[in-house]
């Protein structure tokens, strides 16, 4: 069962996964930072996909720690037309265990691990990718996302 998780969006409405269970399936995607190169490709390719996402009955939520003006800056530079949630206490990061200690270049941080869900409409996890790489990843998720559908 998914976590129900709840939060500030990029325009500072609470966002909560109860809302929308039973009315639509939620593909939640956690990642790193706004506007880094593989943050804004996989937003990007979300972003291209998202008439054949929402055609699943699908709706796209991104989670990452930054606030509502980088996700506000995020969204207009790339026209995404999807919400992002600020998780600024990880609290949402660390209720999907994607919040994790990172190793850069010998330094030692905590952050977000890229991974993404599918929810279906009762609240379950259908699909989990962690450790996501980039390329192909919206592919994957739809392939998941037209199963989730017709099982509906």
């Amino acid at each position: 069962t998914a976590p129900l998780i709840q939060g500030q969006d990029q325009d500072g409405k609470t966002w909560k996964l109860a809302d929308v269970l039973g009315k639509q399936v939620v593909l939640l995607y956690f990642y790193p930072k706004d506007d880094t190169p593989g943050c804004t490709k996989e937003a990007c390719d979300f972003r291209d996909a998202e008439a054949a996402i929402r055609k699943t009955g699908a709706v796209i939520l991104g989670v990452s720690l930054d606030g509502e003006a980088a996700h506000q800056k995020f969204i207009a530079k790339y026209k995404l037309p999807f919400s992002l949630l600020c998780d600024e206490g990880a609290k949402v990061s660390k209720a999907y265990a994607v919040y994790k200690e990172k190793n850069m270049y010998g330094r030692k941080y905590w952050g977000i691990e890229r991974s993404t869900f599918v929810i279906d409409g009762a609240g379950v996890i259908t699909a989990a990718f962690r450790k996501v790489k980039v390329g192909g990843h919206a592919k994957e998720v739809l392939t998941a996302l037209k199963a989730v559908s017709r099982d509906q």
